[in-house]
């Protein structure tokens, strides 16, 4: 657990800052300048400010290996007091500071950067750091302070050198050998130990009354090596060389400092000139910093732009050459096929929940849960559906939930048919299922026997009609419609023609269901059944049918009538033409 008294450490940091801008920046700060001068006494360590900056990072290491991290902005007083609020001392020991620029970047260049970062155009960065307008290197400073009994101590006093002890003489036996212009010198043999109480120059360029300063042994020559020659000879000992190397020797070579493995003709590690203090960085927990002298965690990677790793194969082993890069920024964290034509297959955009996407130990995948129920088991908010892969005890692949309350199922239905089924809440119902044979069943229909077929009865016919559930046993209260109603409903019927808003190239004859009588209008009033209308026209045909078949038989009688009529006129016309 953290101390108390280191958590209120950093309650009493603070930085002065000012508004600054990158030009500003560059004349004013080198990269091996300090960002502040630091000064301390017996209460507190004092940061004085050597430039103008808009925003600065301190992060300080503790002797336990907490590492507290804030930012400061401008108008406060660059200080870090020894007592916390509860007047406690600091704990005593050994802490390790990091005071780190952020530059000020105008919101065009913003809009910029994160423009190209969205295409992945890395030449508008690169553009922007050559105008000016973005800082090629990042402005740090480090350093390291002890506290002991309530004192801080900051380097600003050098430790004088102890003086030394009288010389002893020294017995040597020496060979000679030509040491140039015709002068004769000695090899230096002392079969016995070397005490020098005082420094060292080796090298052809010593000189006498060399100013060592507080170097306790110095090479100096144009080609500095220090090599360690095991000369074991025993069985079992190991007698691998080594060498400390400075610089190449040959011109134009590098300028670097290496461990060279010199039995193995290798050379496993070097630092070349020019790199960034705390390019690597070991805390005393052994967290490894990278651009960093206080590692949070056991690798840490602090950079201004995409800290990244880069995993190479090359081809030497056989294999094809592939390279990946794995890296994060303020747009995202990704995985790079850069092989691939630098294709980004994986991404994380910053402010995604916990457990987004969870695995779990059985190989579960969870898509919002810590905890899926299934091969993939998708776990939202209100109004979010969840889904997860369920065993066939439930019959479902896939089960939708809304804030942890199942809404419905889909997957392989066992009620009767093979296909893919939608079930309802329970699991226990197919709303709705596609047969293999292409048949679709609605509403608890398992085994469609028509191309579409409902529970209700309603099918569309293997021959493409439709054919409405009409059987008595779907129904109730049945009652026959009257003459006087159909008229009624008839009479106030309105065709028209229209065009639908959706598909306004096709015209159409109907009804509008808001006109339309109340006998054949839907309960919303938005939705009309053409069986309604087809059963009010087909009681006024029938209606009119009668009324016709009854002045059909009425002109008989009236033709027979008048055909009788006719006759016994010509009858009595014959009579009286004999008479």
């Amino acid at each position: 657990m953290k101390s108390k008294r280191m958590i209120h450490v950093l309650a009493y940091a603070t930085v002065l800052v000012f508004c600054f801008g990158i030009a500003g920046l560059a004349q004013s700060l080198r990269t091996d300048d300090p960002i502040a001068a630091v000064a301390a006494d017996s209460a507190e360590i004092t940061f004085q400010p050597r430039v103008e900056y808009s925003r600065l990072i301190l992060r300080v290491s503790t002797p336990a290996g907490d590492v507290f991290s804030r930012e400061f902005e401008a108008g406060t007083l660059p200080s870090f007091k020894l007592i916390d609020d509860s007047g406690l001392k600091l704990p005593d020991g050994h802490y390790v500071y990091e005071l780190r620029l952020t530059p000020h970047v105008d919101r065009e260049v913003r809009d910029a950067l994160a423009a190209a970062r969205e295409k992945g155009d890395d030449q508008v960065v690169r553009d922007l750091q050559r105008s000016g307008k973005l800082p090629t290197q990042v402005a740090v400073q480090t350093g390291a302070f002890s506290v002991k009994d309530g004192a801080v101590y900051f380097g600003g006093v050098e430790e004088p050198k102890t003086p030394g002890a009288p010389g002893a003489s020294i017995q040597s036996a020496g060979k000679k050998k030509n040491g140039g212009d015709g002068v004769t010198i000695m090899d230096v043999v002392t079969p016995d130990d070397i005490i020098v109480q005082g420094s060292a120059c080796i090298g052809l360029d010593c000189v006498n009354n060399e100013n060592f300063g507080f170097d306790t042994i110095r090479l100096k020559e144009n080609n500095t090596r220090i090599k360690f020659d095991d000369t074991s000879t025993s069985a079992g000992f190991p007698a691998n060389d080594w060498q400390l190397t400075a610089n190449d020797s040959a011109s134009g070579g590098a300028n670097k400092f290496s461990i060279e493995d010199i039995t193995g003709s290798k050379v496993p590690f070097t630092i070349t000139a020019g790199a960034a203090t705390n390019s690597i960085f070991v805390d005393s927990t052994g967290r490894v910093g990278l651009r960093t002298a206080t590692p949070v965690l056991d690798l840490h990677i602090n950079t201004s732009n995409t800290p990244a790793h880069r995993l190479e194969q090359n081809s030497s082993g056989g294999f094809a050459a592939q390279t990946w890069d794995i890296a994060g920024n303020e747009a995202n964290f990704f995985v790079r096929d850069v092989t691939g034509g630098s294709r980004l297959p994986f991404r994380i955009r910053p402010g995604a929940p916990t457990s987004s996407i969870d695995i779990s130990a059985s190989g579960n995948v969870g898509v919002g849960t810590a905890s899926p129920g299934g091969r993939l088991h998708v776990l939202g908010t209100e109004n979010t559906n969840g889904i997860f892969e369920g065993g066939a005890a439930t019959h479902s692949l896939i089960q939708f939930k809304n804030s942890g309350t199942a809404r419905g199922f889909i997957g392989f239905a066992n009620l009767g048919s093979t296909g893919l089924s939608f079930f309802n809440a329970a699991g226990n119902v197919v709303n709705l299922l596609v047969a293999d044979d292409g048949k679709i069943g609605i509403g608890g229909v398992t085994s469609p026997t028509s191309p579409i077929q409902h529970s209700n009865g309603a099918t569309l016919t293997a021959g493409g009609v439709w054919s409405n559930a009409s059987s008595r046993s779907l129904k109730m209260n049945i009652h026959s419609l009257s003459t006087r109603d159909a008229f009624k409903t008839l009479r106030g019927l309105e065709p028209v023609t229209f065009q639908y808003k959706a598909a306004p190239d096709e015209s159409h004859v109907g009804f509008i269901a808001e006109d339309v009588p109340d006998l054949v209008a839907a309960s919303d009033r938005k939705t009309l059944a053409s069986m309604d209308v087809v059963a009010v026209l087909t009681k006024v045909v029938q209606q009119q049918q009668k009324t016709i078949a009854d002045l059909e038989a009425k002109m008989a009688r009236i033709e027979k009538r008048q055909a009788t009529s006719a006759r016994y006129h010509v009858r009595r016309s014959r009579s009286s033409a004999v008479r």
